[in-house]
Order: structure tokens, then sequence, then C-alpha cells
């Protein structure tokens, strides 16, 4: 298997919490950026301590309840699945700070999307309709992006998600594009996960993760609930014919700005008229 490619392990921790995926830096080659996916019943619960890391829990699918130390936010989420192609609310807590969910119907699928922070900055909710959505590209490269916590929100202290839906036949992340060098303001270094889902959900898609001098050159062919990670490198994803591609971003790095770097091999379709 790629050494970048996870498979979702639908490991149960208690009764009605199923762990999909956890990434943490002792699992994966990513050190500022973890991850938790998990499918929640209904009534069952899910709680946690933060330590020195921030979190921005997504309410992916289904319903949830969030308590904090001093806040509730109650019967959260606005779609069942997330290819409604609408916005959803979220949850940030800050480091220091404890939070449990609660599924609050039949199933909830919840993101936790993790990165190292030194401030306690205080619980927020994220309202589905604080997201910015943006139509990206042209030609064979569209796709639609939701901005859950984008680079110039002041809610988080490292912590950048976003959502994006690629139609069958086009590519996204595309051209080629990279974030690993701390070289601003051209280049930040950023690493990212990449959280998979497809319509139907027998589709795939393909994301090649590579470097200028190829020491990482992996091509992966990744189906539904997979997950790939990007320590460095350029990370396109290609989507076939008939099948709708839903990712989740989570990315983090020293800084928390999205400068990228095109590859000058492929940047030319960027003037195409």
């Amino acid at each position: 298997m790629a050494k970048f490619l996870r498979k979702p392990q639908h490991e149960r921790l208690k009764d009605g919490v199923t762990c999909v995926h956890l990434v943490t830096e002792d699992n994966s080659p990513l050190h500022y950026v973890a991850f938790r996916m998990l499918d929640v019943e209904k009534g069952a619960t899910y709680r946690e301590t933060l330590a020195d890391m921030e979190v921005c829990i997504v309410a992916l699918t289904g319903k949830i309840t969030v308590r904090t130390e001093n806040k509730i936010f109650n019967k959260i989420g606005s779609r069942n699945s997330v290819f409604e192609k609408i916005p959803t609310d979220s949850v940030y807590v800050g480091s220091g700070q404890w939070f449990e969910i609660a599924g609050q119907s039949e199933m909830a699928r919840v993101a936790f999307c993790y990165s190292p922070a030194k401030k306690a900055l205080p619980a927020r909710f994220i309202p589905a309709f604080e997201n910015t959505i943006e139509e990206r590209g042209k030609y064979q490269n569209k796709r639609l992006v939701h901005n859950i916590l984008p680079d110039d929100s002041d809610v988080a202290e490292s912590v950048l998600v976003v959502e994006v839906f690629t139609e069958g036949g086009n590519f996204s992340s595309y051209p080629p594009h990279k974030h690993d060098q701390n070289n601003l303001p051209e280049e930040s270094f950023l690493e990212e996960s990449y959280y998979h889902e497809m319509n139907p959900p027998q589709g795939f898609v393909f994301q090649r993760v590579y470097t200028d001098d190829r020491s990482i050159d992996e091509t992966m062919t990744v189906e539904n609930r997979d997950m790939v990670l990007v320590p460095a490198g350029y990370h396109p994803v290609g989507v076939p014919d008939g099948y709708t591609s839903y990712y989740l971003n989570v990315m983090a790095g020293p800084e928390r700005i999205w400068k990228f770097y095109n590859d000058p091999a492929h940047a030319f379709i960027l003037d195409r008229k």
C-alpha cells in the first residue's frame, strides 16, 4: 500500500461510536496536522480533553450536540450527505479545554481537525452560513469550495479547514501546487490531509503526491472514505467521468497563511484563453 494512503479502520471505541480514521504525529509523517473521523449513533457520546492542540469539529453529516466547558451548541449539522453540496456547521475548541459530542440523529459523521496551539482561544460556533463559497478553475479544472476556517479567519491559531467538490472529468488541486517551503510571501509551509468521499460510493479518484526531486512520488487510487496525507510536495486530484468527488482538507504549519507554488512544468494551463 502507498505510504500516504490511509484506508478506513472502523474501530469500535464504545457503544455507538466508531473510529474510522485516526492520524497523529505518532502514526504518520505529519507534525502539524492531526485528524480523527468518528461515526456516532444517536444518543452516543465522545469526550476529549485537549492538551497543546486546538480542534475544529465538523458536523460532516447528521446532527450532533457539542458541549464545552462553558458552552453548549445544540443539534448542529445541516445535511444528510456531503453531496447535498451545502455548507455545514462546525465548532472550534481551543487548547487546554475539554469537549463532548453527542449524536442527535440516527447516525452522525464527525471530523476532528487538529493542529498545535499555544493559545487557549475561546470555543466558537461556526455556522454553515459563515462558510464562504467559491467556484474555482475553468475548463476541466472546476471545483466548488466551502471555506470553513480559511487563513483570513481569526477564530483559530493554526488550523485551516476547507471542503472541495469536483465533478467527474475534472481535476482539482490543479495545476499541481505545493506549500512545503517557509518562503513567505511567495510560499508558506503547510502540511495537509485529505479525507475523501465519492458519489456514487463505488467510485474512485487518482491522487498524486510528488516533489521536484521525486524523493516523494506516489500515485494512489483513492476510494470512498480513504485519506491521503501530504507532508510535502504537489498533490493533484483527478476525478473519472460519472463520479463526484468530495474531500475535506486540513492544513497547518508554522504560520497560519496559505501561499502556494504551482509546478512550473504545468503552470502554462493557467494562461490558456
